[in-house]
């Protein structure tokens, strides 16, 4: 006899691929000559050290919410996809006001996706990645049919804006992409880990301004990281000379560097094409990939068709990375 209690489960589409990108970034750009002026340092010290030329500051009253929003509009307009086909809407950040409400929710609402789930997602630097993998896993399960992930943060409301060491490498600004339903494989699997023990090295100081242990995460960055993107290109059944595009998070010029010497030792193409974003960006966070990926799209540096593989790492510590099919 059958019980009929048993329970039902979904099943989606075996595969997935992202099918829109967009970006925004605040209008206020602030140079290496600028911080010059209210901190001891220089263009020249700030281009040795973090390979940042400028960045963008969002004003006072630019929040979050609405760089997320016009992130996301932009995706869904890449996609030519209406907000009411999308369900699901994920907002990986680290630099809400306050945990309640949440950005998904309003950021869903003031786009025109009516009734999503809607969530917040913190895994600092690496939260992209992070809600890149769950938006390709719930539409695998069958829990979501188009999902619209949007890295945003506005980091200069939690810098010291005297403190040298992260007033010079922190920026504002957003990146989106939409999840969606695919014949083929266009998202590999997510590789994700964390290192609790070194939880300490990038805090909140008197719970209001980021300090990090600069050489400790630049040490660990620069050892541990290229494993893990090697392990995401594995998982997804590539080899490093595959990949045509390689977006590190945009934590440091040199961090980005010497990932990518690292990768080529193993046999990436001399050719693939580094992201190289934070020199104009600064350091966004859980929005430096996107932000990226919308930058190199539009300069043709990233092309349809091109095997991308994307790392993120950050506060937690926490690392994530994929491979995926640019659109």
């Amino acid at each position: 006899m059958t019980d009929r209690r048993t329970l039902r489960q979904n099943q989606g589409p075996s595969a997935t691929r992202i099918i829109g990108v967009g970006s925004f970034q605040p209008e206020r750009i602030v140079t290496n000559d600028d911080l010059s002026k209210i901190m001891e340092t220089d263009d020249q010290w700030i281009r040795d050290r973090v390979g940042i030329v400028e960045r963008r500051f969002a004003d006072k009253d630019e929040l979050l919410v609405d760089m997320a929003v016009k992130a996301g509009t932009a995706a869904l307009i890449d996609s030519g996809v209406d907000p009411s086909e999308v369900d699901t809407v994920i907002v990986p950040n680290c630099t809400m006001p306050s945990g309640i409400p949440n950005a998904a929710a309003q950021v869903a609402d003031r786009i025109g996706i009516k009734a999503p789930g809607a969530f917040d997602l913190n895994a600092a630097c690496a939260g992209f990645c992070y809600g890149l993998g769950v938006a390709s896993d719930l539409i695998r399960a069958g829990s979501a049919g188009k999902v619209l992930v949007i890295g945003a943060e506005k980091l200069t409301d939690s810098v010291d804006p005297t403190d040298r060491a992260n007033a010079i490498i922190f920026a504002d600004g957003a990146g989106a992409v939409l999840v969606g339903p695919s014949d083929t494989p266009g998202i590999g699997p997510v590789t994700w880990g964390s290192a609790g023990d070194l939880v300490d090295t990038i805090s909140m100081r008197d719970h209001r301004y980021i300090h990090q242990e600069g050489q400790a995460v630049f040490r660990w960055a620069t050892t541990q990281i290229a494993p893990i993107a090697l392990k995401a290109l594995e998982l997804a059944g590539l080899e490093p000379s595959d990949v045509d595009v390689l977006i590190p998070h945009q934590a440091n010029l040199r961090i980005v560097e010497s990932i990518a010497k690292k990768l080529r030792a193993k046999g990436a193409r001399e050719d693939m094409d580094v992201a190289d974003d934070i020199r104009y960006s600064g350091n966004t966070s859980s929005a430096s990939i996107p932000l990226a990926l919308d930058h190199m799209r539009k300069t043709g540096r990233a092309k349809t068709g091109d095997v991308v593989l994307a790392i993120g790492f950050g506060a937690g510590l926490s690392y994530a990375g994929q491979a995926f099919i640019c659109p």
